[in-house]
């Protein structure tokens, strides 16, 4: 979506009526591009080379990139064993030799990570800090948003964090293996779900966790700018006003562990939770909540009681 929308700033700053993306014809870029830029401009014209022309192969991309003069890096000619796409979140691998989802990725195609196998013997710790649900600082240190992206690749990839093989079921209808590096995000997943833990409610949590999915697939089909998108974002934030504090993590050997986390809004009650004697929590109050719970499951065994 971001880059949809620069694309159509720039349409609109320049008088143009048309833009282009170099996505294929089997693969949810273009959707996600299309939608974008049909949602921001509605009349604009998209040309999409792999569909209207006759670049439909590697090879012929290549041909044309010759007859025409266009410059093409010297790692990109040949039989590549894959394909890559990346930005400040993550790096993609697809196609060719990882074709096969029987067929293990080649330890030198990672860029972003060392191999776990190959990360240090000793953990490092961290601290991040979150600030209304969104992360701020590292270790006391504040940064921005993308610089912070930065550092967490860095010690996330150092220690064999974030590699992940999948099979997705594509938008458009089929199937794709696909391999992911993506240290930073891996580790501020970790974080955000710990300070929420003893940040938000329990049916505020509950309920988030069954809107993570809805919104992950109006993300990952394109429908960034649709009403429905906005409408869970904004359900989204408001649950974030008290999610402010501290996470620490132990990163080792592709591994993010949660070993601490603080909050001045925590609802975790060291007085109500504690094993030993306390004022707060009535014990015996258990026995009518208990039965309480149980009086349907009671109702059902005694009017169809199932032998066992």
């Amino acid at each position: 979506p971001l880059i949809a929308k620069r694309q159509i700033e720039i349409a609109l700053e320049t008088g143009a009526d048309a833009v282009c993306h170099g996505a294929t014809g089997k693969g949810n870029d273009q959707v996600r591009f299309e939608l974008g830029y049909y949602a921001l401009k509605p009349d604009v014209r998209v040309i999409a080379p792999w569909r209207e022309w006759d670049l439909n192969s590697r090879t012929r991309l290549l041909a044309y990139a010759e007859e025409n003069g266009i410059e093409v890096p010297a790692a990109k000619r040949g039989e590549a064993p894959f394909s890559c796409d990346a930005n400040l979140l993550h790096i993609s691998y697809e196609g060719n030799a990882l074709e096969d989802p029987w067929v293990e990725p080649q330890e030198d195609m990672f860029t972003r990570s060392v191999s776990p196998e190959d990360a240090p013997d000793r953990p490092t710790y961290i601290e991040l800090e979150f600030e209304q649900g969104d992360p701020v600082a590292i270790d006391g240190e504040r940064l921005s948003p993308a610089t912070m992206l930065e550092r967490l690749n860095e010690l996330g990839g150092a220690n064999g964090v974030g590699r992940i093989d999948i099979v997705e079921s594509r938008f458009v209808g089929m199937k794709s293996r696909g391999v992911y590096e993506t240290p930073g995000g891996t580790v501020l997943l970790a974080a955000r779900r710990a300070i929420e833990s003893i940040c938000l409610d329990r049916g505020q949590g509950h309920m988030k966790d069954e809107l993570m999915p809805k919104y992950a697939e109006l993300l990952y089909n394109g429908f960034w700018w649709s009403p429905e998108r906005e409408m869970l974002q904004a359900a989204i934030d408001e649950t974030q006003k008290f999610v402010t504090g501290t996470v620490r993590l132990k990163l080792y050997k592709g591994n993010v562990s949660v070993v601490g986390r603080k909050s001045p809004f925590s609802l975790y009650d060291q007085e109500v939770v504690t094993f030993e004697a306390d004022s707060v929590y009535d014990q015996v109050d258990a026995n009518g909540f208990i039965k309480l719970q149980a009086l349907r499951l009671r109702t059902l065994a005694q009017n169809r009681a199932q032998p066992l």
